[in-house]
């Protein structure tokens, strides 16, 4: 495996953008990463949940990384997540995404894992850590997912030389430490931020960025965020978060995020970067959901979110 240099900053689980039939859209794609680029993202993470992996068919995952890989022409981290229901197939995924253009394998809890023992999973995971042609990042979905790895065993995972990133979607005060001590034994070990509605809590722990699945809209008010805390101005963080917390409630359709994938498909139409907001998941699109996105992208909401969603961001 050849080393990889991974670094922190914003990474953005990408949502797909398909075409009315359900297809991936080549050219979205390629609008896609040209925003990432002008964003300041560092990487971004195809075929996650957000990228709706779980449920594309193999033709559709192929395409977005192959679309996404020659698009990128080298500016972006590309990573893919390549979960499955054993080691064998999943080693199968990563050779598949390897020869596809993915530079990281990112692996979740499997969606079905029977005899799920703590060894077990430490067996699962290990074997694909070691097996594996490409980098891996571990994706902790936490209590949302069926099977969560102890502690110990998953820090004597995080041992394995080829873990590069975590994504520490948790919410678990408990892994953060865990991560925050495995990455002083492994100095090399990216710790990003999956809970987008609670950056700054990580940020002021110690992580090194944020992977976030609005990435490819809150990216801007995310470096603004990860700047502040960096200066020690954790107060400016937690207004900042606010800020962000409010855009995102307005794209996905507030408390109960009931528009979701929809809202964030459409606020990309009305972005200019993907064709339709078609997806497999079947959320509506409520009529103030769209209105907000409407009033967002316009500027009509006095509140400044389209600088937010358009104008490039410095790094941070």
């Amino acid at each position: 495996m050849n080393p990889l240099k991974v670094s922190g900053g914003v990474w953005s689980a990408t949502p797909t953008p398909l075409d009315e039939n359900g297809r991936v859209d080549v050219a979205s794609v390629g609008r896609m990463i040209d925003h990432h680029v002008r964003m300041g993202v560092t990487g971004i993470m195809l075929a996650g949940t957000c990228g709706e992996g779980p449920w594309l068919g193999d033709a559709e995952r192929e395409a977005v990384v192959r679309a996404a890989a020659a698009a990128n022409r080298g500016r972006l981290r590309l990573a893919v997540q390549v979960t499955d229901n054993s080691a064998v197939r999943t080693l199968r995924n990563i050779e598949q995404a390897a020869s596809w253009g993915a530079e990281i394998a990112v692996v979740a809890q499997p969606y079905f894992f029977l005899n799920g023992t703590p060894d077990r999973q430490l067996s699962f995971y290990r074997d694909i850590a070691r097996g594996s042609s490409l980098p891996v990042g571990f994706y902790d979905r936490g209590k949302n997912s069926p099977y969560l790895m102890p502690d110990t065993h998953l820090d004597e995972l995080l041992n394995e030389k080829s873990i590069v990133l975590v994504k520490d979607s948790s919410t678990l005060p408990a892994r953060r430490e865990l991560y925050l001590a495995a990455r002083k034994r492994r100095p090399d070990l990216v710790l990003f931020d999956g809970d987008e509605f609670d950056c700054v809590t990580y940020l002021t722990a110690g992580y090194d960025g944020v992977l976030l699945g609005g990435g490819i809209f809150n990216a801007g008010i995310a470096h603004r965020m990860i700047r502040a805390v960096r200066a020690g101005d954790v107060a400016e963080g937690a207004r900042l978060q606010a800020r962000m917390n409010d855009l995102m409630l307005r794209v996905y359709g507030g408390p109960k995020i009931e528009c979701w994938m929809t809202g964030l498909k459409e606020l990309l139409v009305q972005m200019g970067i993907f064709s339709t907001r078609t997806n497999l998941l079947g959320y509506p699109l409520t009529d103030s959901c769209r209105l907000a996105i409407t009033e967002a992208v316009t500027g009509k909401d006095g509140l400044g979110y389209r600088e937010d969603l358009f104008d490039p961001a410095p790094t941070a």
